[in-house]
């Protein structure tokens, strides 16, 4: 018997012993008709993005996660990215732009994030309104509220009644309110960076009325070269309460600068860690968002809910970078293009070979508007419980896009130069697009028995999008694009008692192509990301079919509050006509064009276990996750960078293949402990392996190395009323790199011929604050 077929048969033992304990346990505990809603810290969770439609989580036929305010607090991160990466099970968090604010996440193999781009897979509410951006389906974590989320729920698996681009899973944001959250509250942190993060909260109540306003300003100089960043957030809410109606305006902005100078050459970095490859980076974003969400129950088992929200977000990129332009063959005091052609600016002159950058700089400005009206019912059905919930949502999305590129010099720091007034007119674009969608979703929770419960959903989906150029340069970017699908989900749970809650369900969605993909999918016409787009050919939307299966339970509780909650899952989600970006260039492979590519697939398995002990001073936790994310189609893959490329610029991928930038398998552990009544301590420690590089999804490289970091806190409660804090990341100061991709540092960097760009994690650096309140 080989050592790794003993190695298995030793951990199926391990689990199966485990396994018989937790049922000898939960037979021991059985108490008959306790309260169901005990298996979670929050009690009940939202199962539509509307508020009010609320399910005890023993009843939902797949994997929730959730935190409130308190738990947030107790962290003092800096980003609820920070806080997902930490503490929940099966997130992962790429430095891809290393910016702290910019947060690359990944949940069981899908991706929210801000980079154009990545495949993404997560959908993201905030207080009922979709935030992914229409560009892209991107989020821009900057312009969430971190300091007034009232409680998060992360919802597992391709659920259709979360719309588009569930296909992994979906982020549920509640906000504070007055009737939640009243009291003025300050909170301000500094330290390593140059950063300091101030924070003011007032909340409060009158009879029906109540009110929320929150206001935060983060600054940071960063710890790379270069990298300074701010950030300004302002969201507020006006509340109407009654016994059979409520009302919630919600406002808010954000105005941030961001620096996130990416990944840097292997080399460089092996120089120094600080180092950037070119610079800068700059993403500048200002938002504007106002929504309404309200309720009014009908009668005693029906419930009218509704969500209108406008949302404004205007980004400029200022994105300094080397050029691919050359010295003529003919002339080397003028530059040349791939095609030997001369490369001219917007006066028609002969652009000079000094200029050996460029700058890429864009304006989007996305809208959104939209609505979702919804009707719950929860009366028995033959006798037995029984919530039927049926909704319409309506979506209308308009970009705006305009770019250039201005040519540039580097100076002996790699930094581009500014305001040269040159701007080279091919390379110029617009495009404006609108894409609407309209959705109409039931979902039905029925309790068979006692014990039983069978839950059918349904969302049929139909996407409309249109784009042109209103130039008038570029007619063969002109399209319309319309996709449309039913996609249903289906589930039960079973609950033994407290400590044995079994769920098992199937469910399907879809993901339509964006318009950054259908502006630029054809590859004898690459562009670069976002800078430029051309005529394409369709792409087709993608489906994801997931099956999720698992156990959970509260093995103990007693009357002071201690108790410990444990879950295990297995998963697996298929992904039909996947879509990925393929380079065909760059010096950081940001030039290509997006595919559908065949099938991908992402399963695995997530266990966990957290409590509350002696007395409920200690409060603790333990995640792991196994996740196998594969190619399940063979295909030839454009990689120009790669070093063992065919002439054609193809590496081939095989089905079976692993999907770059995914940690394989992820531990976390942590705790907080009172010390005393007023002084606690804790700290957490998170371990990854290694990942595949992007660009390298034949497999063919060595992965990044595997890292595991040591994070630290502390926290005294001066009075009642005024308490100090202090954190310390990374505490062994290690070097690690959480992100990879493949690139050409030849061009700028003589020498330099490691095609491995990586994402190098922070150093150590520790904050200290306060926190005020009345």
């Amino acid at each position: 018997m080989s050592t790794r077929t003993a190695r298995r048969r030793r951990r199926g033992a391990a689990l199966v012993l485990a396994v018989l304990a937790v049922l000898r346990s939960a037979h021991a505990q059985q108490r008959g008709d306790e309260d169901v809603d005990a298996l979670d810290l929050v009690r009940v969770v939202g199962v539509t993005p509307v508020t009010g439609t609320e399910l005890p989580a023993a009843k939902l036929p797949y994997d929730v996660q959730s935190a409130d305010d308190v738990a947030l607090a107790r962290a003092h991160v800096s980003s609820i990215g920070d806080y997902l990466d930490r503490h929940l099970a099966g997130v992962s968090v790429n430095a891809a732009q290393n910016n702290p604010l910019q947060p690359d996440l990944q949940f069981r193999g899908y991706t929210a994030t801000p980079l154009l781009g990545g495949s993404q897979g997560l959908s993201v509410y905030l207080d009922g309104v979709r935030v992914n951006e229409v560009f892209g389906d991107t989020v821009n974590w900057d312009l969430v509220p971190d300091a007034a989320i009232e409680r998060m729920s992360l919802l597992a698996g391709a659920n259709p009644i979360f719309g588009l681009n569930t296909l992994g899973g979906a982020i549920s944001i509640r906000t504070k309110s007055g009737f939640s959250d009243p009291g003025t509250r300050f909170e301000f942190q500094g330290g390593s960076f140059g950063r300091s993060d101030a924070t003011f909260e007032t909340a409060g109540n009158a009879g029906a009325w109540g009110w929320y306003l929150m206001g935060r300003r983060f600054d940071e100089d960063g710890w790379r070269d270069a990298s300074p960043s701010n950030a300004k957030n302002l969201y507020g809410t006006l509340s109407w309460r009654d016994d059979d109606a409520s009302l919630d305006l919600h406002l808010g902005h954000g105005d941030t600068e961001l620096i996130g100078n990416g990944p840097a050459p292997a080399q460089l970095l092996a120089e120094r860690w600080q180092g950037v490859f070119t610079a800068p980076d700059q993403t500048a974003n200002r938002m504007d968002l106002a929504s309404a969400e309200g309720s009014l129950a009908l009668s005693a088992h029906a419930k009218l809910s509704f969500t209108l929200f406008r949302r404004d977000v205007a980004t400029r990129s200022y994105n300094g970078d080397g050029s691919d332009f050359q010295a003529c063959a003919g002339d080397d005091a003028i530059l040349c293009d791939d095609d030997g052609e001369v490369v001219r600016d917007q006066h028609g002159d002969p652009l000079p070979s000094t200029f050996d950058a460029i700058n890429n700089l864009s304006r989007r400005r996305q809208r959104s508007n939209g609505g979702t009206v919804q009707f719950a019912f929860d009366a028995p059905l033959a006798g037995r419980d029984n919530q039927l919930v049926v909704g319409l949502d309506v979506d209308d999305g308009r970009l705006r896009f305009d770019s250039a590129v201005e040519a540039a010099v580097l100076d002996a720091a790699r930094h581009t130069s500014a305001d040269s007034g040159l701007f080279i007119p091919v390379d110029a674009l617009a495009v404006r697009s609108r894409t609407r969608s309209v959705g109409l979703y039931a979902t039905d929770t029925l309790s068979l028995t006692e014990r039983l419960a069978l839950t059918l959903s349904a969302r049929g989906n139909r996407t409309r999008t249109t784009i042109y150029d209103p130039t008038g340069e570029n007619p063969d970017l002109d399209g319309r694009h319309a996709f449309s699908r039913a996609n249903p989900a289906a589930g039960f749970t079973w609950r033994w008692n407290d400590a044995l809650n079994a769920y098992a369900g199937y469910s399907e969605s879809t993901r339509a192509p964006t318009p950054v993909e259908l502006t630029c999918a054809d590859e004898d016409a690459p562009c670069k990301l976002p800078n430029q787009f051309l005529s394409d050919p369709p792409l087709k939307q993608v489906v994801a079919k997931g099956w999720e299966a698992g156990l959970r339970g509260a093995l103990a509780e007693d009357a002071r509050g201690d108790r410990i909650d444990w879950r295990v899952g297995l998963f697996r989600t298929t992904n039909t006509d996947d879509i990925l970006f393929q380079s065909t260039g760059g010096t950081q492979s940001n030039e290509g064009f997006f595919a559908n590519v065949g099938d991908t697939r992402r399963q695995g398995l997530q266990a966990g276990l957290s409590g509350r002990s002696f007395d409920q001073r200690l409060d603790w936790y333990a995640n792991a996750t196994w996740l196998d994310a594969t190619y399940r189609s063979g295909f030839a893959e454009h990689s120009a960078n790669h070093p063992d490329a065919g002439a054609d610029g193809l590496i081939v991928v095989q089905r079976g293949d692993r999907i770059p930038g995914l940690p394989r398998r992820s531990v976390k552990i942590g705790a907080d402990v009172a010390l005393t009544r007023g002084i606690s301590v804790g700290g957490d420690v998170v371990a990854n392996d290694g990942q595949t590089l992007r660009g390298d999804e034949a497999n063919l490289l060595p992965r990044t190395g595997g890292w595991a970091v040591v994070n630290l806190r502390a926290s005294w409660s001066v009075s009642a009323h005024a308490s100090v804090f202090a954190r310390v990341d990374n505490v062994f100061d290690r070097r690690y790199a959480t992100f990879g991709t493949l690139g050409d540092a030849g061009a700028i960097l003589p020498g330099f011929d490691d095609p491995r760009f990586l994402g190098p994690a922070p150093p150590r650096g520790a904050w200290v604050g306060f926190r005020l309140s009345m």
